[in-house]
């Protein structure tokens, strides 16, 4: 009797359809600071971005709509980096953004970090008084354009929309719901020195800032 448990524990294994390694242990029972400071290989960021980039560019109306599909890509990743990266951070920090610019400062720093090894360049507040709702965060020169080669006839594509869908998810799960775009500034004059230059505008809904107020009165 006592062999029949392990028999079918085997069993309903095998009808599942699942393969399971010889430790019995699965990606489930990793911790998550294992992989903190691991690396993927440029070439194969490269490979499988250049892939993103050609499955969203299927059926496409223009590069508006090329973009927004990118977004929509980087959307859940967002959602989901969030989460890890308050995880990872240290107990007494262990808090999820409260203000405007505590959220900024998370995806300025901890995010690039995570995703591209170093900090974003710049972070910025619009100074026009009409649009006291979008901030720019700056990145000279973005990874993920930096294989990428565009048509001349598609010169406007910016495909680190990718990123700001990325930007907008981690927005909007920490329930700071926002619209986020990316913006090729760089020239492509001789000697410019980043021509690749791009701004991410973060423009935060009105709900938003109408807390902000409230909690600067508080």
């Amino acid at each position: 009797m006592a062999n029949l448990g392990p028999g079918k524990a085997a069993i309903s294994k095998e009808q599942a359809g699942l393969r399971y390694p010889s430790n019995g242990k699965t990606i489930y029972h990793r911790p998550l600071h294992r992989s903190k400071t691991a690396e993927l290989s440029q070439s194969s960021f490269a490979y499988l971005f250049s892939e993103m980039v050609s499955y969203a560019q299927r059926r496409v109306t223009g590069i508006q709509d090329l973009e927004k599909r990118l977004n929509l890509q980087g959307h859940p990743v967002g959602l989901k980096l969030l989460d890890l990266l308050l995880t990872r951070e240290p107990a007494r920090t262990q808090t999820r953004p409260l203000t405007i610019i505590a959220l900024l400062h998370l995806i300025k720093i901890n995010l690039w970090t995570h995703l591209f090894g170093r900090q974003a360049d710049r972070l910025e507040k619009s100074s026009n008084p009409d649009t006291p709702d979008e901030y720019m965060i700056v990145d000279n020169e973005p990874l993920v354009n930096a294989y990428i080669s565009v048509p001349r006839e598609m010169s406007q594509l910016n495909c680190a929309a990718f990123v700001a869908g990325i930007v907008e998810g981690m927005c909007d799960g920490a329930m700071f719901p926002a619209r986020v775009t990316a913006h090729t500034v760089g020239g492509k004059e001789e000697g410019e020195m980043w021509p690749g230059k791009t701004v991410f505008l973060v423009k935060f809904q009105p709900e938003v800032l109408e807390r902000e107020a409230l909690i600067g009165k508080g």
